[in-house]
């Protein structure tokens, strides 16, 4: 792989983390026009399928046979139920956490059962085990979502509201 690619897959990393507190922000509000959180959910999951469904008729992609998802094992249909509960989470904390609080701690959330896959292999992933730079970077990591959503020295975010 060459650098500029490298680069073109870092960034596009960066840009799927940068529309996550815009999702959760925007579907916050949705939630507050529709009257509850899963509403909302479920409004943003539609308007999901909504916007897939053409690219995959414009890319042309074959259907998956009926044989190949007969055989695939139960747990690799739980991507959709986890997709939903981050989007339901995300609807219901932004509000009391606010957009970096929330993504602070999701993230750390994410780099921490992401080390426990890779450790394990989980999932057909590489195994990549454990080590010290590792667990000291999710040391690092936990020290600056505490900061985020504790830091505020003026006192007030130092105690949730509601």
């Amino acid at each position: 792989m060459t650098t500029l690619q490298w680069a073109g897959l870092l960034l596009l990393a960066a840009v799927a983390g940068a529309v996550v507190p815009f999702q959760s922000a925007i579907n916050t509000n949705l939630a507050r026009g529709l009257g509850h959180p899963l509403w909302a959910t479920l409004a943003s999951l539609l308007v999901s399928v909504l916007v897939l469904l053409p690219v995959i008729l414009a890319l042309r992609l074959p259907l998956p046979g009926w044989a190949l998802i007969g055989r695939m094992p139960l747990w690799m249909w739980a991507g959709g139920a986890f997709g939903v509960c981050f989007v339901a989470l995300a609807v219901m904390l932004v509000p009391r956490l606010g957009a970096s609080g929330f993504v602070a701690l999701a993230l750390a959330g994410q780099v921490l059962a992401s080390m426990l896959l890779d450790h394990f292999g989980l999932f057909g992933l590489v195994e990549k085990p454990l080590s010290l730079p590792r667990i000291f970077g999710a040391l690092l990591l936990v020290a600056g979502v505490v900061l985020i959503q504790f830091g505020d020295s003026t006192g007030r975010n130092l105690a949730p509201t509601g």
